[in-house]
């Protein structure tokens, strides 16, 4: 898959190709909601509190006898079954709404959703953003890029790049965001998505799918298995003489006989 290549300046260029690895993967719908729904869950806080027995104003006083007065057994006044008492199984703001998600899930529905917005052919790459904090010099950048209404534009940088980050500040609608912190919703909330050229192989190395060999189960970056050395094999092959049994000698039989 090719995209149109953008310069500082906003020039068009030449086209880029990008990783299969990343962009190129199945899309799974349900893993990429489940991944949004988790992500969600995370920011979600619970203000809703109530009190209990023990954090009710009031005395501790038991209200009357027990007995002998014609009326219900009470205890103090700040029993949950009085006006102004506690409250009892109630909202507590201690609640924790965190869902857990093994690591190549998360990095299978991130690449599902680079790959669905690729398809759709809202991916730009861009070369550069030089080095001036400029809000005017980035909004006239994205016009030349024919991104007319700036809404909802997610710019994705190789680390931190602070001038970008200044200029952009400043836009409603436009997010930078560095390559290792991409997220689903992020991802697919955007109408435009613009990689810069150094970001996407920083991107693809951190949540590119990774090949794995066959014969050795290992992925191809990290190579294949180590060969042993002449003296490990030396120990190896006396290790095996070693453990060969010689064969038990028979006895000899007794040349005299009782009579």
């Amino acid at each position: 898959m090719n995209i149109d290549v953008y310069s500082a300046t906003g020039t068009k260029g030449k086209q880029l190709t990008l990783p299969d690895s990343l962009f190129g993967q199945d899309v799974n719908y349900g893993l990429m909601h489940q991944a949004v729904v988790r992500q969600q869950s995370g920011r979600r806080q619970s203000p809703a509190h109530v009190l209990t027995r023990s954090e009710v104003s009031g005395s501790t006083k038991k209200l009357f006898e027990q007995k002998h007065t014609g009326r219900a057994r009470r205890g103090d006044i700040r029993s949950p079954s009085l006006r102004g008492g506690s409250k009892a199984f109630g909202p507590r703001n201690v609640k924790n709404y965190e869902k857990d998600m093994p690591k190549k899930m998360r990095q299978a529905a991130l690449r599902s959703c680079l790959s669905l917005q690729a398809g759709k052919g809202i991916v730009t790459g861009l070369e550069a953003f030089g080095d001036a904090i400029k809000t005017k010099a980035l909004v006239q950048l994205l016009g030349k890029m024919s991104i007319e209404n700036v809404r909802n534009v997610l710019i994705v940088s190789k680390g931190v790049n602070k001038p970008l980050v200044l200029s952009a500040r400043n836009v409603p609608g436009v997010t930078v965001v560095p390559a290792s912190y991409l997220n689903p919703e992020a991802v697919l909330h955007a109408r435009h998505l613009i990689f810069l050229t150094d970001a996407i192989e920083e991107a693809d190395a951190i949540f590119g799918k990774k090949h794995v060999t066959a014969n050795t189960g290992k992925t191809a970056e990290h190579g294949g298995l180590k060969s042993e050395g002449p003296k490990k094999k030396e120990k190896t092959e006396k290790k095996a003489t070693k453990a060969v049994k010689k064969p038990a000698t028979t006895k000899k039989a007794d040349s005299k006989k009782s009579a």
